[in-house]
Parts: C-alpha cells; sequence; structure tokens
C-alpha cells in the first residue's frame, strides 16, 4: 500500500516563504490605501462612490430610473413607494413616503466617505453633531462603547440632512391642513398643499441648513449669466440670485450640500448654434467640456457621480443638452422648464421650473384681477399654433362658442392679453411645441383657473402643492368637452378654488429681492426636497 505523506519544509524555508509571501501583499496594501486617500483630482472615480435615495419624494414613475439602474452599478434606488403607470401629472405627493419610516436610514451617516477631520480642527457645532451621532449610533447599536469616532465633514452634512429627514417625517404625521409652525411672514394651510406641515417644517429646513456651492469656472456671457427678460427670464433671474450669494451660497464647497453648474443653455443657443444647422452639437460639447473641467479640478462630481449637482435651464433644448453627459441626464438634479416625462424628466429626482414671460423684466401690473363676480368670461386663450395640442384646441374651439374665447391673436376690437386672462374665470393652458406654457404662471398672476392642457406635463412645484385644488387637468383627447367639464364645476367650487389660486401665487411671484416662499425659495425648496432623497457615501 503506497502511503501519501504531506510535503514537509525545513522550518527556516518555511518562515522565510511565508514572508516572502506576507510582505509584497502589505506593500501592495499600503500602495494601494496611499493611492486611493492621495489620487489627483484629475482622477475621475466611477467605483468607489454611491448615492441611495431614501424615500423623501414619491416618484411617478421609475421607468427611467430602473434603465439606467441596469447599466449602473453604483446607483441605488432603497425606500421608495412602488412605481405606477403615469396617470397625472397630480400624483405626486411629498407627504406619501414621509410618513413612512424607512428602517434602513438611520440617523447617522454612512461609514466611509473620506478622510477624518482631526479633533482639534473641529468647531464646537462639529462636535457637537459628532456627539450627537455617537448617541445615536449607540442606540441603534452600531457603536462601540468607550469609542470616539471621528467623523468626516461629509459624513457630517449626511447627519444633519438625516436629522432633517426625520423632522419632516415626524411634521408629516400631522394630518391637518394647517402648519402648526409658528412663522411672522407666512404659515402655510389649506388643501393647495398636500401636508402644509410638512411642507412647512421642510421649508424651515432649508432655512436653517441648506448651502450650495457655485463653481467658478467659466466665463460670462455663457457661464455665470442668462437673460432676465423674455420668456426665458426664470433662467437667468435664478443664475443672477445665485451669483449675488445673498441667500444659500457659501464659498466653501466642503459645506455645500448641493454643487450648481451655472451655465446658461439659452446663451449658448444665442452664441454656438449655427442657424438651420441640424444637429446641437456645439451646445452638448461645451456642456460634456464644462463637466470634465469640474470634474478634474474639484472631487466632488466623482464623489456621488454628479448625484448632489444641479443644473437649470428654461430652453426647449435643456434636456437634449445634458444627454452629452450620461451623468449629468441620469443622475443629476436637472431644473428644466420643459418638464415633459416622456423625454426623460424624472420627477425623483428632476424639478419642474416655472416658464414666465417678462417682457418689461418686472411684474408690475399683472398681479391681481377683479372679483370672480365681475369676470364675464368663461375661458380664454390667445396664441400661436405651436403643436399638435394648439392646432387641436384652435380647430376646435376658435370663434365657435362665445363663452370659449380662443384665438391665434387678441382680435383689435377686444381688450387687451392681460385685460382678456383678468376678466377670465378659467385660462386655457395648451402645451406647445414642448410641454411648459408661460399661459400657467400668467393666469396665477391674473388670478384665473389655470386649465391645463399637456401629455406627460409636471407642474411646478407639485411634490408640495395639490393642483387638484386649484386647477383643471384637461386630456388632449378631451379637448372637445372642456367647455362641458367647465360647466360642470358649480360656483362654490370655482370660488374656492379661484380663491386658493391667488393663496399660492406667492409661491410664483418674481421679487427684485427674493421673499420668503416665493418663486426663487420655492424653486431652491425643490432642489432641497431632491438632495434630502439621496445618501452621498
Amino acid at each position: 500500500m503506497l502511503s501519501v505523506k504531506k510535503l514537509q519544509l525545513p522550518s527556516f524555508l518555511s518562515s522565510n516563504l511565508a514572508l516572502l509571501v506576507f510582505i509584497p501583499l502589505v506593500v501592495v496594501s499600503v500602495l494601494a490605501c496611499t493611492l486611493i486617500g492621495s489620487q489627483s483630482s484629475s482622477f475621475v472615480s466611477f467605483s468607489s462612490w454611491k448615492w441611495k435615495s431614501v424615500g423623501i419624494l414619491n416618484s411617478y414613475s421609475l421607468r427611467s430610473l430602473s434603465s439606467y439602474e441596469e447599466q449602473d452599478e453604483h446607483l441605488q434606488i432603497v425606500g421608495l413607494a412602488e412605481a405606477s403607470t403615469f396617470i397625472s401629472p397630480f400624483n405626486n405627493s411629498l407627504h406619501q413616503n414621509l410618513v413612512a419610516e424607512d428602517s434602513n436610514i438611520p440617523h447617522q451617516p454612512p461609514h466611509g466617505g473620506g478622510e477624518g477631520i482631526e479633533k482639534d480642527e473641529s468647531s464646537e457645532e462639529e462636535k457637537e453633531i459628532d456627539k450627537d451621532i455617537s448617541n445615536e449610533g449607540e442606540e441603534h447599536g452600531n457603536a462601540t462603547k468607550g469609542v470616539l469616532k471621528v467623523y468626516s465633514r461629509l459624513e457630517r452634512l449626511e447627519a444633519v440632512l438625516a436629522k432633517a429627514r426625520s423632522s419632516i417625517r415626524e411634521a408629516a404625521r400631522n394630518g391637518s391642513m394647517i402648519s402648526n409652525h409658528l412663522d411672522p411672514d407666512y404659515v402655510p394651510q389649506g388643501p393647495m398643499y398636500h401636508n402644509a406641515n410638512a411642507f412647512h417644517r421642510s421649508y424651515l429646513e432649508m432655512e436653517k441648513n441648506f448651502k450650495v456651492y457655485v463653481y467658478k469656472e467659466g466665463e460670462p456671457p455663457i457661464f455665470h449669466n442668462g437673460p432676465c427678460r423674455s420668456i426665458y427670464s426664470t433662467e437667468g433671474r435664478f443664475i443672477h440670485e445665485m451669483e449675488k450669494g445673498s441667500l444659500y451660497r457659501t464659498k466653501d464647497p466642503d459645506e455645500a450640500l448641493v454643487y450648481f453648474l451655472p451655465f446658461s443653455v439659452v446663451v449658448m443657443v444665442r452664441y454656438l448654434y449655427v442657424p438651420g444647422a441640424h444637429d446641437m452639437h456645439a451646445i452638448g460639447r461645451t456642456v460634456a467640456d464644462y463637466i470634465k473641467v469640474i470634474s478634474e479640478r474639484h472631487s466632488f462630481w466623482n464623489r456621488s457621480l454628479g448625484a448632489d449637482h444641479f443644473m437649470l435651464s428654461c430652453h426647449d433644448w435643456g434636456p437634449h443638452s445634458t444627454s452629452y453627459v450620461p451623468h449629468l441626464f441620469n443622475n443629476s438634479i436637472r431644473v428644466l422648464c420643459n418638464a415633459n416625462t416622456s423625454e426623460g424628466f424624472n420627477p425623483l429626482k428632476d424639478v419642474s421650473l416655472p416658464e414666465i414671460n417678462l417682457k418689461t423684466g418686472d411684474i408690475k401690473g399683472l398681479i391681481g384681477g377683479p372679483s370672480p363676480s365681475r369676470r364675464s368670461i368663461l375661458a380664454f386663450f390667445a396664441g400661436g399654433l405651436h403643436g399638435n395640442i394648439r392646432h387641436q384646441l384652435l380647430e376646435q374651439w376658435k370663434g365657435k362658442d362665445e363663452d370659449m374665447l380662443v384665438y391665434e391673436k387678441v382680435p383689435r376690437d377686444k381688450k387687451s392679453y392681460e385685460s382678456m386672462l383678468k376678466n377670465s374665470r378659467f385660462c386655457l393652458c395648451p402645451s406647445g411645441y414642448e410641454v411648459a406654457s408661460p399661459r400657467i404662471v400668467e393666469a396665477i398672476y391674473a388670478e384665473c383657473v389655470p386649465v391645463l392642457i399637456s401629455d406627460s406635463y409636471v407642474p411646478p412645484f407639485s411634490d408640495v402643492l395639490n393642483w387638484n385644488a386649484f386647477s383643471v387637468a384637461v386630456a388632449v383627447k378631451d379637448i372637445p368637452n372642456i367647455k362641458k367639464i367647465l360647466m360642470s364645476i358649480s360656483q362654490s367650487q370655482y370660488l374656492r378654488m379661484q380663491r386658493r389660486v391667488k393663496q399660492v401665487q406667492r409661491h410664483f411671484v418674481i421679487n427684485g429681492s427674493p421673499k420668503r416662499f416665493d418663486l426663487f425659495n420655492m424653486i431652491v425648496h425643490s432642489i432641497w426636497l431632491r438632495r434630502l432623497n439621496i445618501r452621498v457615501h
């Protein structure tokens, strides 16, 4: 019988061989840690970071999310409501997911995420946050007794957001239509809000904690600049307000919660687009080059794959310009007038921007109107044949009903366009070539109940505002039935809707210097909500 013996090495050779194997492994590990910890800003890493949704916002559809979730393993969606088929733009509500506890999201920051800060360099506020985090960690069984962990700045920021989420969830449990928070300026109340208390709590948390870093790269007029008049005014007004830096802006990128990409697609079109060209590659390449520059000079884009960055555009080409950078299109917060879900707009992470046509640069004379009893026109619209929806509307109603005043241009024997708005009970707001229309805000300014006629459009601030309470949504297929739909609304119901239009008006008003709860602050609040919905690891 053959016996098999184990091969034995001399003891000195065995120990030397172990050293030969062990020492290279240690060296490789040290080098790897050193390289990762000190990589240059020009190295773009897409393998170390993930962002997770924590379910502050409900989504209309996860169609686009699931498509790029398959493409990039670094994007994970957790704690979301079950996706459902898109039916109307009014399904989204802040409070639906706020009320539900998410056991997967502890109230301490995620582990990892950068180098720790030396304890003697921490501010008193940071020390207090460390203390709070440690206490919460002990409550969740995640802390070792007697061990004090030093947290990175990113972890501290995520801890602040975790506290804000908890506070908003708690406020959302109050089903009252009136906020129970004291406020000297305004207390949200009424059915115009999905949850007035949650919104007010969220707004107060934003004012206390939200900080935006504006990248300094780029030169005017394409960067740090935008139009403050015309149909693209909201784009320019927001850029200029962020450049002033009087609200929310921080000069320290390490304390920012979001990062603003201050390019203007409107100005790019003016300077880079060749009239008659069949593509917009020059604009797309400019956006891609800008992202390349900031990702090489700073670490923040690579840290989150762009998920805590935002851009803003009111031009029709705004959405397409972001497609030249997949992470910008799929991950970043895109603040867009053209909020079209059929073209990739995702309400979970993107923001619907109101379109406002400022002809003189201000809103003087646009706000207000006669009382309901003095409004003699049932419904009014005047506008060109831009797109299929308007074509159907004018074909069905132009000059065919004295109660439905539908024109391409207001006749000379009639009052001015603004006067027609102010003397109408309902103002028709059909989409044009793109889904957004300035007529929505024009109607709200004139205290006329807006009638939204569109497909796949997400109205502004619809995660906070309950548009069903102060507007009428008409499907495109129901254009022939518009008068019947409007006539079915009782006088008392109309009076309630018109009164609510006046109440939400403050959220759409442009002020020379922003005022609390106005348009600028509501746009920022929408961005704040999207940042609450992710965690950067």
